[in-house]
């Protein structure tokens, strides 16, 4: 049977190599990461660098289609990782003050001609057509960097405001460190940094693979592999069994959401932040004390219970379930999923007090919240939830002093900042925090089940010329001011109307805000029974939620 593809793990330095010139396909979406996805891995590295530097760092699966007689290899999946780092040597090397050093890096970056070998100057990465000159010129062309941070960014397509921005980033992050940091960064980059490259002859075949690795097969497979490792030498009677249960627990959780559990387990006993393959870090921390029939009874069906009671804010009890319930559920509107394994192991080591949990997801709200209101980056928020797991394991007293959940003044300040400013110009950040307000404000029947919620203004964004708004607030600076802030955001059951949106204020709050007369959310409903919207009116309203909100989270 002919070999339909083949996959290798290779250095950095052996991937941008002579072997290999990558290329992304026009039919591929442009480059996205942002500075949130650059900065994570940025501080992966040099902390993988600083605590491991002899030790291998796994940088994840590229798919290829390429020949093995030629070089050329276009990208099916990996182009944002390989843009990345192509964006970081470019800058290690722009900051570097050894000649010789520069010359060394740029080796990495572009291939350089020789008849010998039949091959011409070219670029080792090259982007999409529409992104290809603006990335060679501006960011692999040698000097390119500094006149890529002076462009007029007005107008620019979202590529390249990526792009800038991160290579912004980078220059200010590494700019800081030493010569010899960066230097040996480099060093870590090439020869401690692993690959594994994927490659098809063809597209069909590639995509294949790509559907394979992405819903059912190598993306999600460290959990068929442990599977194997766990039950493989048992009997037969034994593995026909605990198979059984597994398969139970993966069908009833859901393919998905099992690989997350997994990973919340090895968080759990790891407490830090994945830096190898979830199978290498799952053998490591978690089947090095739990194996075989143990580790599917006492480990693994235990914490698929409670990862699916928090999922679902399904807590049973006489007495407080109804508030733990409504916590977790609050916890549930973040964008981000950290916060679990912490819930995880003390719901497994306090279940019998309902006193304790209630207090425990209290608190756990706050931290959490605040975290993301600061939108703190993934290495922080692990670092902190690896050091409450850490406190309560050390078994802290069931009255949760954990240091973890404190803010310093100058956190607190942060958040009381940021809550203030505009946030609805927070993306990710509006609808969780508007729901959890939402949530502070209404009684406790309140439900956040609809299919669609969105966040609306009230003063609109762009008041028509003749308009009550411009009467109600004459100062265009002062509109501006108050356009985004928390005081002038709604949450509607539906999706938004942009002519609705711009209609005076009476006539908005009695036609777009409620639906049979009845508006589902608090927020809402606080507005319909203002008389008018005012400066005056928004600043009162400001200064109540983020009361509310200060002494919710104890911000003061």
């Amino acid at each position: 049977m002919p070999q339909v593809f083949k996959a290798s793990e290779f250095a950095m330095r052996a991937v941008f190599d002579d072997d290999y010139l990558f290329k992304i396909p026009a039919y591929q979406r442009p480059y996205a990461w942002t500075t949130e996805n650059a900065d994570e891995l940025l501080k992966d590295l040099l902390k993988s660098l600083r605590e491991a530097p002899e030790d291998p760092y796994f940088l994840g699966n590229i798919i290829l289609i390429k020949h093995e007689d030629a070089p050329d290899s276009d990208v099916v999946d990996g182009q944002q990782r390989l843009t990345t780092l192509t964006m970081l040597l470019c800058v290690l090397r722009e900051l570097s003050s050894s000649e010789e050093y520069t010359r060394e890096i740029d080796a990495f970056i572009w291939q350089s001609g020789n008849k010998l070998k039949g091959t011409q100057d070219e670029y080792r990465l090259s982007l999409r057509e529409r992104d290809r000159d603006f990335f060679r010129t501006h960011v692999q062309s040698g000097g390119g960097i500094q006149a890529l941070l002076e462009l007029d960014r007005a107008g620019r397509p979202d590529t390249q405001m990526r792009v800038i921005e991160n290579v912004e980033h980078m220059q200010t992050e590494l700019g800081s460190l030493s010569e010899q940091v960066r230097e040996d960064l480099t060093q870590f980059v090439l020869h401690q940094c692993f690959l594994v490259l994927v490659t098809a002859k063809d597209r069909d075949s590639a995509y294949r693979i790509f559907t394979v690795m992405n819903t059912r097969g190598l993306d999600l497979s460290p959990t068929d592999i442990l599977k194997a490792e766990a039950i493989g030498d048992l009997e037969e009677r034994l593995q026909s069994e605990y198979a059984a249960k597994w398969e139970e627990l993966e069908e009833e959780l859901g393919r998905e959401k099992f690989r997350e559990l997994f990973a919340h387990i090895r968080m759990i006993y790891g407490k830090d932040k994945l830096r190898v393959t979830l199978q290498e870090g799952f053998r490591e921390h978690v089947l090095s004390e739990e194996s075989g029939p143990a580790f599917i009874d006492d480990v693994l069906v235990p914490y698929a219970k409670l990862y699916e009671l928090i999922e679902d804010a399904a807590f049973v009890s006489t007495e407080n379930a109804e508030a733990i319930n409504r916590y977790l559920s609050f916890l549930g509107f973040l964008d981000n999923f950290d916060w679990i394994p912490p819930t995880m192991e003390f719901f497994r080591l306090h279940s019998g007090s309902s006193v304790d949990l209630l207090r425990f997801v209290k608190r756990l709200d706050r931290l959490a919240y605040g975290l993301f209101i600061r939108r703190a980056d993934t290495y922080e928020r692990i670092d902190r939830y690896g050091k409450l797991l850490a406190e309560i394991a050390d078994g802290e007293p069931a009255g949760q002093e954990f240091s973890a959940f404190d803010f310093s003044d100058t956190e607190k300040a942060e958040i009381r900042e940021r809550l203030a400013g505009d946030i609805y110009l927070v993306t990710r950040a509006r609808l969780p925090l508007l729901l959890r307000l939402d949530g502070l404000l209404a009684d406790a029947g309140a439900s956040y089940d609809h299919k669609i919620i969105t966040v609306e203004h009230v003063l609109p964004q762009q008041p028509p010329a003749e308009s009550e708004w411009l009467q109600d607030f004459p100062d265009e600076e002062v509109r501006e001011f108050w356009t985004h802030k928390l005081a002038n955001l709604v949450l509607l059951a539906r999706r938004k109307n942009s002519a609705a949106s711009n209609w005076d204020f009476k006539r908005k709050k009695h036609e777009y805000f409620v639906r049979g007369g009845v508006s589902p959310f608090a927020l809402t409903t606080q507005v319909l029974g203002e008389d008018e919207w005012t400066p005056k009116v928004l600043q009162t309203r400001q200064d109540e939620l983020l009361a509310k909100l200060a002494d919710l989270w104890v911000l003061n």
